[in-house]
C-alpha cells in the first residue's frame, strides 16, 4: 500500500492542557469525582488522542452517547467504566451492551423493561428534572419495573447551568425529590458549567465535557480552563492580485490595490462554515492574515500582505480560543469543536 503523504490540515492538541483541565475540574468538584464526557469522538478532538490523557490524569468514568462509540473507547478503558447515555432501545442493543460489558443509561420505563428482559445487569438511570429530552419522568420513579434494576448511578442533566437562571434551583430540587426513590444510589447532576454552580450540584460524580477540551461555558470558569485545540492549515498557492481582481464565489471581495494572497487548505468541509467569511483571520509568525471573500468547501483565500516571508506549504494557525471564536463566528463553543472535520491530522 502506498503511504499517504502528510496532510495539509492538522489539529495540534495540547495534552498537558487537557490533563490540567480535567484536574482543575476534578478539584472544583470538591468531594465529588470528575468523570469525562468523550462522546462525539471526544467532542471532535479524537478518542485516540484524548482518552489516554484523561485516563492518566485520573478520570475513571467515561460517557458516550451511542453504542457505536463504545469500541473506540474500549480500546483504552475497561467497559465497566463506560456509560452509554442513549441507553438501549431494542433487545439487540441490550444484548450488545451486556456482551460488551458497558453500562447503559436507562431513560424510560420502556428501556428499563428491555434491559430487564435481556437479562439486566449493572446500569445507570437518567431522571428528567426539567430539560425534557431523554430521561425518566419524575412521576415514573416509583414504578415497579425499576425495582429490579442494578442502578450504579442516578443522573439528571441541567438545562441552563451556563446561565444565572432560576431553572437551576428548580432542577436541583426535582433531582433531590427523585433521589428519594433510590436511597443509597450515587448521584450525578453537574456538567462543566454545573460544576461552577457550587457544591450543592456536585453530588458524587460530575460529568465535564466542553471544559475538558478548552471550552468556557460560564464566566466562573474563565480563569481555570486552558485552550486545548489548535487547528492549522497549509498554504496551497500564493498569487499576486491586481487592483480590481475579485476573489472567490460570487466575487464578494475586490482587491483595492495590488496585493499578495494565499489559497489555504481549509473550508466548510473542515468545520469553517461560510459565516466565518469577513470575520476570520489566520495567523503566521505573529502576523494576522484576514480571510478574503467566501469560504469554499476546501479552501479560503487570505491576505498575505503582513507576512512577506510566507511560502507555499507553510502552515497557518487558526485562532481557536473557543470563547473568542464563538463570539466572532456566532457558533457555540460546542459546534466549533465538533464541526472540525475528519481531514485534520490529529
Amino acid at each position: 500500500m502506498i503511504e499517504t503523504p502528510p496532510r495539509t490540515l492538522r489539529l495540534r492538541l495540547d495534552r498537558a492542557a487537557l490533563a490540567a483541565n480535567w484536574n482543575e475540574l476534578d478539584k472544583l468538584s470538591g468531594a465529588a469525582r470528575a468523570g469525562a464526557a468523550v462522546k462525539a469522538n471526544a467532542y471532535g478532538l479524537g478518542v485516540d488522542q484524548t482518552v489516554p490523557v484523561l485516563l492518566k490524569a485520573g478520570a475513571r468514568q467515561f460517557f458516550v452517547a451511542h453504542l457505536s462509540e463504545v469500541a473506540a473507547v474500549c480500546a483504552y478503558v475497561p467497559p465497566s467504566q463506560i456509560a452509554v447515555l442513549h441507553g438501549v432501545g431494542t433487545g439487540a442493543e441490550a444484548n450488545f451492551a451486556r456482551t460488551a460489558g458497558v453500562l447503559p443509561v436507562i431513560n424510560s420505563l420502556h428501556q428499563a423493561a428491555i434491559w430487564r428482559d435481556a437479562g439486566g445487569g449493572p446500569c445507570m438511570l437518567m431522571v428528567d428534572s426539567g430539560i425534557n429530552r431523554l430521561g425518566l419522568p419524575p412521576g415514573d420513579c416509583s414504578d415497579p419495573v425499576l425495582a429490579g434494576l442494578d442502578v450504579k448511578l442516578l443522573l439528571s442533566h441541567l438545562a441552563s447551568a451556563d446561565d444565572v437562571s432560576p431553572q437551576n434551583a428548580r432542577q436541583l430540587a426535582a433531582f433531590h425529590a427523585a433521589s428519594a426513590h433510590f436511597v443509597g444510589v450515587p448521584r450525578s447532576l453537574a456538567n462543566s458549567a454545573g460544576i461552577a454552580l457550587g457544591h450543592e450540584y456536585h453530588f458524587d460524580l460530575t460529568r465535564p465535557g466542553l471544559a475538558l477540551y478548552g471550552g468556557v461555558p460560564c464566566d466562573t470558569l474563565a480563569g481555570s480552563i486552558s485552550q486545548v485545540a489548535y487547528p492549522e492549515a497549509a498554504v496551497l498557492q500564493l498569487r499576486q492580485l491586481l487592483a480590481g481582481d475579485q476573489v472567490g464565489y460570487n466575487a464578494t471581495f475586490t482587491a483595492p490595490s495590488n496585493m499578495r494572497v494565499g489559497t489555504v487548505s481549509l473550508g466548510y468541509a473542515d468545520g469553517v462554515l461560510r459565516q466565518w467569511g469577513g470575520k476570520l483571520a489566520l495567523a503566521y509568525d505573529g502576523a494576522s492574515l484576514p480571510v478574503l471573500g467566501r469560504v469554499s468547501m476546501d479552501m479560503v483565500v487570505v491576505d498575505c500582505t503582513a507576512a512577506p516571508a510566507i511560502r507555499e506549504g507553510d502552515f497557518l494557525a487558526m485562532p481557536y480560543s473557543l470563547p473568542e471564536a464563538s463570539r466572532a463566528s456566532g457558533l457555540s463553543q460546542y459546534e466549533l469543536l465538533t464541526l472540525l472535520g475528519s481531514r485534520f491530522a490529529r
